[in-house]
């Protein structure tokens, strides 16, 4: 970790197919870690960033796993990525009032700290502030080492510069 980075005291990762159905999956296995981190206030938000990011990766990719990375940033903030392997940015639209979709990123938008894209246009984050008071989870003896889980066989998407 560089000097510039922010300290990561949880995160988990999971690859995934780009398949409807398992966007319901990812919020569940999202909610667990956020019950396991102690911070059930974020329960509702991060999941529906969660949702939203992933739905929206799903659709736009072109047959490439979906990648999803949820950390836990010093004691005020939690961090979604999701990569979806395209370089095609992603851009809130607006969808009419009979539309039935189109209005992902400007929810991501409302709920979320801040949002942004990657240089590279793969990957799609945001931040979720943590709310003062929320108990900070560290393991003992992690030394603030994030308690990373992943699929055997899965490749970590690091972020394509800053945003």
């Amino acid at each position: 970790m560089s000097a510039t980075e922010p300290a990561v005291l949880h995160a988990f990762e999971v690859d995934l197919a780009p398949a409807y159905s398992r966007v319901r999956h990812i919020r569940r296995i999202t909610a667990a870690h956020l019950r396991l981190w102690d911070l059930p206030s974020l329960i509702e938000p991060a999941t529906l960033v969660v949702s939203e990011l992933v739905t929206n990766a799903i659709q736009h990719t072109d047959g490439a796993s979906v990648s999803l990375r949820v950390q836990q940033r010093h004691a005020d903030e939690l961090r979604v990525e999701v990569a979806d392997g395209t370089p095609k940015s992603a851009e809130p639209r607006v969808a009419g009032d009979d539309d039935e979709s189109g209005r992902g990123l400007l929810i991501v938008a409302a709920v979320a700290r801040e949002w942004g894209v990657s240089r590279g246009g793969e990957m799609t984050w945001c931040s979720l502030a943590i709310p003062r008071g929320a108990r900070v989870n560290i393991a003992p003896n992690s030394e603030q080492r994030p308690a990373t889980r992943r699929p055997s066989g899965s490749v970590a998407h690091q972020p394509h510069g800053s945003c």
